[in-house]
């Protein structure tokens, strides 16, 4: 079957294996600079992802890495159930006490359906070797009226970074259209790092409502 989305290089790639993108992510925990294990609470990114999703009673961060913002959202909701999911588990080992931790891939979430208020993936997407199965779990588990945010670069600069082999990055409409499938109301923005900072184009978040 044809691939319906052209994502970040507009050609096709050599697929890569899941077993060689997470031991990837193994080695790349130890390197604090490149995979932080915080993140300053005053970048737009976090604020944003605080701002779509409101008060929650449980979350799901998709590639959550160390937890630097599964640590702000349950800071912001001490009483929720914040489950950080990834593929590596030495960044899961990094994962502050009090928050859950779950090791998988994001093509198949090992969650029930309608598992969490709220669900989201920042800079996390673009690694998965299947957007539709990824997109689509992650708004499987995603319950009625519930809200999920997705940040991550922009098609339209690809090339602006070095990225690996399997990496994509995303235009803006095609994921609106994915999403689409799976929830009720979609919309997307141009982002900065820092609000009163005017976006340069590389980073887009798309926001849903199930």
């Amino acid at each position: 079957m044809p691939w319906p989305f052209k994502w970040g290089r507009g050609r096709q790639t050599p697929p890569t294996s899941l077993d060689e993108i997470r031991a990837s992510f193994e080695r790349g925990a130890q390197d604090e600079e490149h995979f932080p294990s915080t993140i300053d609470p005053r970048i737009y990114h976090v604020k944003l992802v605080l701002e779509h999703l409101g008060p929650v009673h449980s979350a799901l961060d998709v590639g959550a890495g160390k937890g630097r913002f599964a640590r702000i959202v349950r800071e912001q909701n001490p009483t929720a159930r914040v489950v950080c999911f990834d593929l590596a588990l030495e960044m899961l080992r990094r994962v502050d006490p009090g928050l859950h931790t779950c090791a998988g891939s994001m093509t198949s979430l090992p969650f029930a359906s309608g598992a969490f208020d709220g669900v989201y993936a920042t800079e996390s997407l673009e690694h998965a070797v299947d957007i539709e199965a990824a997109v689509a779990e992650m708004c499987r588990v995603l319950a009625p009226g519930g809200r999920l945010v997705v940040i991550d670069k922009n098609a339209e600069h690809w090339g602006k970074l070095k990225t690996p082999a399997w990496e994509k990055w995303f235009h803006r409409q095609e994921l609106e259209k994915l999403l689409g499938r799976h929830c009720a109301r979609v919309e997307s923005r141009l982002i900065s790092y820092w609000e009163d900072v005017e976006p340069d184009g590389l980073f887009l978040a798309w926001l849903a409502v199930k």
